[in-house]
Formats: C-alpha cells, sequence, structure tokens
C-alpha cells in the first residue's frame, strides 16, 4: 500500500498532537518495511520528521492546518500521490485524496465545555467534527472515553471507531542522576516535593479550583510551592486573578517554556502531580509523573481513569476544592501511601507504549479492526 500520514501540524504548535506524530512515526518505521509511505510536510518547515528508513519519502504541502478551504485545498494537492490510505492526526480529513482516510480524534471537549473555547476554535470545530466523522472511513480515538464520546455524541457507529492508545515519550522511562535532577531544580530555585501541575493553561483544566485547594493547604500546614509548568493557552485571565485575590502570588509560580528533560527532572521531584481536569482526552502528563515514580491524582472525568488504572488516586468531584486538598494533604503527608502509589503507577505506565500504538494504527491501516 501507499499510505500518507499528514505532518503538517508540528510547523505551527508542538503540543500532544504534534508530539504523537513524532513519536509514531519513528516505531511504524521499525515495524513495518513492506507499504510504502509518504510523509506531508510543510513547505516552508525546514525541520524534517520522516524516518530514513528506505520506504519513507517526504512530500512538501502548501495549505495552511485549519485554513477554512482546508479540506479542498489539501484534497487537491494529494491527488497526484495515488494513496490507499491518508492518516490525518489532526482529525481533519480532505475532501478527497486517498482511497481510504483515517482521522484521529483526541477529545471533545468543544461539545462537552463550548465556554472553555475562543468563538473562532468553537466556530471552526463545531463546523467540522461532524463532516470529519461522516466522511472518514475509520476514526482512531485516543481513549475508550473518546471512542464513547463519538458513539454517544456524534451517532458515530461503534465499529467505525477504534480506541489506539498513545503513549509518552520514552525519555520519560529514563534514569536520571540526583546531580541532574538537582541542576534543574537550582536553574530554577525549586526544593524537592513541590506540588506541580502540568498543561496547557486554559479553563478545561480546572486550575481554579486547583489555587483554591492549594489555600486551603496552606491553611492545614502545607508549606510547599505550587508549580504550574506549560504554556498560555486562551482565556487564563481567571487563573492569575485567583491567585492575586487568595494572596498567593509569593506561592504559585508559572514556569511557561519547560520541556522534555528537565520536565522529567520536575516529576521526578515533585512530591505529587494534580490534574483536576474537567476533561482530557489522553491526559499525558499523568502518563510521563507515572513513568517519573511521580504520585498522581486526577480527576475521575473523561480518560484519565484509563491512564490512572482502577488503583489510580482519583477525586470525583473536580470543582471539590476541599477533596482535593484533603486528598493532597495525605499524598504528601502518608509515605507509605505515596510507596504504594509510586509502584502502582510504574505498573500502570507499563501498559502504554509507541510500539502497542503503532501494531494498532497499521492494523487499521490496513482494514483491519
Amino acid at each position: 500500500m501507499h499510505i500518507g500520514i499528514d505532518a503538517r501540524l508540528p510547523y505551527y504548535q508542538m503540543g500532544g498532537i504534534s508530539q504523537s506524530v513524532l513519536h509514531l512515526l519513528p516505531t511504524l518505521a521499525a515495524l513495518d518495511r513492506g507499504n510504502r509511505y509518504t510523509v506531508f510536510h510543510l513547505g516552508r518547515d525546514g525541520r524534517t520528521y520522516t524516518p530514513s528508513a528506505p520506504n519513507f519519502q517526504r512530500r512538501d504541502l502548501y495549505t495552511p492546518c485549519h485554513h477554512r478551504l482546508e479540506r479542498w485545498a489539501l484534497g487537491a494537492e494529494l491527488l497526484p500521490h495515488r494513496l490507499d490510505v491518508l492518516h490525518s492526526p489532526d482529525f481533519i480529513p480532505p475532501a478527497l485524496g486517498a482511497k481510504r482516510r483515517i482521522i484521529t480524534v483526541h477529545d471533545l471537549n468543544f461539545i462537552y465545555y463550548p465556554q472553555f473555547l475562543t468563538e473562532d476554535s468553537l466556530r471552526y470545530y463545531n463546523g467540522q467534527i461532524q463532516w470529519a466523522c461522516q466522511t472518514a472511513d475509520h476514526i482512531a480515538a485516543d481513549s475508550h472515553a473518546t471512542r464513547q464520546d463519538l458513539i454517544e455524541q456524534l451517532n458515530v457507529p461503534p465499529e467505525k471507531v477504534t480506541a489506539v492508545h498513545l503513549a509518552a515519550n520514552p525519555l520519560y522511562e529514563y534514569e536520571y542522576t540526583e546531580v541532574e535532577i538537582a541542576a534543574t531544580l537550582a536553574k530554577h530555585n525549586l526544593p524537592r516535593g513541590f506540588i506541580l501541575f502540568v498543561g496547557t493553561l486554559e479553563p478545561r483544566k480546572n486550575l481554579p479550583t486547583l489555587i483554591r485547594a492549594y489555600a486551603l493547604l496552606r491553611e492545614m500546614g502545607v508549606d510547599v510551592p505550587l508549580i504550574l509548568v506549560g504554556g498560555k493557552g486562551w482565556i487564563y485571565d481567571e487563573i492569575f486573578a485567583t491567585i492575586t485575590e487568595l494572596g498567593l502570588r509569593e506561592y504559585v509560580r508559572h514556569l511557561p517554556g519547560i520541556f522534555d528533560e528537565e520536565l522529567a527532572h520536575l516529576y521526578h521531584a515533585a512530591g505529587v502531580l494534580v490534574t483536576p481536569s474537567f476533561y482530557e482526552g489522553f491526559g499525558l502528563p499523568a502518563l510521563e509523573a507515572q513513568h517519573c515514580g511521580c504520585p498522581t491524582v486526577v480527576s475521575r472525568r473523561g480518560s484519565l481513569p484509563e491512564i490512572v488504572g482502577p488503583q489510580g488516586t482519583m477525586v470525583d468531584e473536580p470543582e471539590d476544592a476541599a477533596a482535593w486538598a484533603q486528598v493532597i494533604e495525605r499524598v504528601l503527608s502518608d509515605s507509605q501511601l505515596r510507596a504504594e502509589m509510586v509502584a502502582r503507577g510504574y505498573e500502570q505506565a507499563k501498559g502504554f507504549t509507541w510500539e502497542s500504538t503503532a501494531v494498532q494504527t497499521l492494523r487499521l491501516y490496513q482494514g483491519d479492526k
């Protein structure tokens, strides 16, 4: 088969979707030497994501991502390549350009929480998702939760959608020395044992509740900083307003631009990772933290129960600040509980591998479910 994979998105933003493409490609190259692959880059992107395997080639396209005419312009550009299969990891397939079109849908946040998006984003996603699901020949969902959302919210036939879990960057599985971890802590002037949040600062992450829980923790005598790692997304003013309102500017720190090994060091040094999201299509930070031996507490929403497993530590009501405070305090103070959470987390994380993701994805390319 001639298989095309759309890799234009990394030019615009190196978020979770882009990272998944970059890890899937080399794993597919190691797995499949029989099919022919074309990896489509944006023409002005000087970087390459195409594996150096004999059956992989790079081709440049000029249609930008998320353009209002994308489905037609992209389809026209793809026609000369005579693709048997096209995989669109950013969920929007072209109107034509391949015999079979496979898309990945990461979440339906814009359906459940439209108030958490900008008007432009909401207009874009609402105007595309129904058409995309109808047009695609098959859909990969990042989690069983997202698969069920597609079936229930968009009436996608169950046989048309397959849950294909992603995995973490392999660097989170590395063994780091105490010297390396200490150097990162010194660079950012951080102690060990802090409370950590990782993710884009946006409404669905529910950070105002975490900040209110942190205020309660300080009243309980917990004297460690709260560290927010991630870039500013959209509609984030309430986050910083809450910090100021509660008098926590001295204790809550925002660290943007922390990636890769430095983030792994922070996971190793943190007392707990907290993910209080209203909704997650996959919940990658929780998986990364478990690989690094960081106790992880998540909300019982979306895909997060899948990531931490049935024995994971979860809070039922995302907006219950008192419940978050109680759970976090116990994790930070109970050494036996921490040890149990670390051990369970290591075992849970082992079940998510890029090899498994690639095997399942290749089955979809081949028409197997």
